[in-house]
């Protein structure tokens, strides 16, 4: 990798994985077969969550977890600012109102103080918050107990965006694992191919509550239930001798297509496999970056790392003062991009898209805006090599010493 293009961002592919995805192509199933529950009770085991409930993308993931919640029109719905589109969406497509939060300009992370911040916003109008959406931003965890006993005295559902997060641990002495959902209801997790693992596209809700597992499943499957105990059309589902058929299922309210297959799992699974040796690259190229952090030039600094939380990371954000040595960002990102090095930007402020703005047109989240002026993704993944980091690190040398010829 020492000499290749090294993007911000890629999966990991061995042949393991390949030989796991052929071999469920020579199986019996190829859309929802045995391979998808082994995969959940390997979440639930990685996690230490009591249920997994897998499917089609981290999109989907938040969206059945709105509808587990309950959440419809007339909730309002927290959701730190710095994060992508689908936190927020997901809310809006169960009709939910989103009230934005502003973050850590040092950490892109919304902080206790923020989450209830945005709740007086919300409660000024005469309205109650119903819900909140912490963004573990690039494998940072969120001060997960604060936002719970701050959300528990509002009577609030805590649905964790957890999809940068995979394998993180939180909390006072590091006891949480993210996804068990030790300080929420749920967690959701995606796993895009940036991501720690990968699915090509795949996404799972974590819970303790059963109840709350039933109703993921139910909305992840059209709907669907084969659960004879809650049968009620004898016209439709009794055979003559007076048995719920064998076909036979019944539909209470409508769900969504959100299923993931056994292709998509059996990956999953191979990946899964890998959690902790991908983890431990992945801490290790962070602290690589920090090693560096006292020689970077002037103007450039690593997000602050959180307290309480040893991350298993997704993302490397740099922050620039002076709008990018007063280069400008693209200028920046063209740079660097010519010395083969990629980079991001994670993520534009959601509050200021236009659907959103039209909203709330007056909402100034100036924490948020400071980071999202200043925050550059550089590369991070697993097949990197410790000394691709250095290469980084002298790239951005190199960039800020053109300050100087100016």
């Amino acid at each position: 990798m020492t000499q290749a293009f090294l993007p911000y961002g890629r999966q990991s592919i061995d042949e393991d994985d390949i030989d796991a995805v052929v071999r469920s192509l020579k199986s019996d199933f190829l859309t929802t077969g045995p391979t998808v529950e082994q995969f959940e009770e390997l979440l639930s085991s990685k996690t230490g969550a009591a249920n997994s409930i897998v499917c089609n993308s981290g999109t989907a993931a938040l969206h059945i977890a709105a509808i587990a919640a309950g959440l419809g029109d007339g909730d309002c719905v927290i959701v730190p600012t710095i994060t992508f589109l689908a936190s927020a969406n997901a809310m809006r497509f169960v009709g939910a109102e989103v009230f934005f939060a502003d973050c850590d300009p040092l950490t892109g992370l919304m902080r206790p103080e923020d989450f209830s911040a945005a709740i007086k916003r919300v409660e000024a109008l005469g309205k109650k918050p119903s819900a909140v959406v912490p963004v573990h931003y690039s494998g940072q965890t969120c001060d997960m107990p604060a936002i719970h006993a701050i959300a528990r005295k509002e009577g609030m559902t805590i649905i964790e965006d957890a999809c940068h997060a995979l394998g993180s641990r939180h909390g006072p002495n590091l006891e949480a694992q993210t996804g068990d959902c030790h300080w929420s209801d749920m967690a959701c997790f995606s796993f895009h191919p940036v991501k720690t693992i990968a699915m090509g596209e795949g996404g799972a809700v974590t819970t303790n509550d059963p109840k709350i597992a039933e109703r993921l499943r139910l909305a992840r499957n059209h709907g669907m239930s084969r659960d004879q105990e809650k049968f009620t059309s004898k016209e439709a589902g009794l055979d003559i001798n007076g048995n719920w058929g064998l076909w036979y299922y019944e539909m209470e309210q409508p769900g969504y297509n959100y299923r993931a297959c056994d292709l998509q799992c059996a990956l999953g699974i191979s990946q899964l496999g890998k959690l902790e040796k991908f983890a431990t690259k992945r801490r290790a190229l962070r602290d690589r970056y920090y090693s560096f952090a006292k020689e970077l030039p002037a103007g450039i600094h690593f997000i602050r790392q959180a307290a309480d939380c040893d991350p298993c990371p997704h993302l490397m954000t740099a922050l620039f003062e002076g709008d990018f040595l007063g280069f400008g960002r693209n200028s920046v990102m063209n740079s660097l991009r010519e010395m083969g090095i990629g980079t991001q930007v994670h993520y534009t402020p959601v509050h200021l898209q236009p659907y959103y703005r039209r909203m709330s047109p007056d909402l100034a989240l100036e924490g948020a805006l400071e980071f999202y002026r200043k925050c550059l993704t550089l590369p991070l993944f697993s097949d990197m090599e410790l000394t691709d980091v250095d290469r980084v690190v002298a790239a951005l040398q190199t960039v800020a010493a053109k300050r100087t010829e100016l």
